[in-house]
């Protein structure tokens, strides 16, 4: 069976892209929308997105848990903001290798944005049985894509819900 290499969703979100920028584009509050990130240290001392920042992601599945070294590769304000996942570790990111591209692009719509998130997988060089093996022993079952498509509609709800005001205290 050969891989579903990229997946996408979008979502109208009642702000401005500017503002939807500014939140998705700070790899620290990541977790606030994402069902498996816990966050990010960025590494160095400028906090505003840039091409070329690296940060180190934090992230949980069930009792699992990594760290992902990612390196920002688009950052257009209110337009685009892309990171490439290049290596992994339990607690360092220590093991080097194309992993996946995460993107984000914000359309201005009606007085609106619409968000559409996208999930690449960069793991080229691996045979498609063998993604799809690994795939489904660290996902209980789906390839990544699959769980991929669930995770980002999740991150694009709570998004939505966080910059609209419908969650106490998220989006300030």
């Amino acid at each position: 069976m050969s891989r579903t290499m990229s997946v996408t969703d979008s979502i109208i979100v009642d702000a401005a892209p500017a503002l939807v920028y500014a939140q998705l584009s700070d790899p620290t509050a990541m977790g606030r929308w994402s069902p498996e990130n816990r966050g990010a240290t960025v590494r160095g001392d400028r906090r505003d997105a840039y091409v070329g920042m690296v940060f180190d992601g934090r992230n949980k599945r069930g009792a699992a848990r990594w760290t992902t070294r990612c390196t920002v590769t688009a950052a257009d304000p209110g337009e685009r903001f892309a990171f490439r996942v290049h290596a992994i570790g339990l607690r360092r990111p220590l093991l080097p290798g194309p992993i996946a591209t995460w993107e984000y692009r914000f359309e201005a719509v009606d007085g609106a944005t619409r968000v559409t998130e996208t999930w690449t997988d960069d793991r080229r060089r691996w045979p498609d049985f063998l993604a799809n093996a690994f795939d489904r022993l660290a996902t209980g079952g789906k390839t990544f894509a699959q769980f991929q498509t669930g995770n980002i509609r999740t991150t694009l709800k709570r998004l939505k819900a966080a910059l609209e005001g419908d969650i106490p205290g998220a989006g300030d």
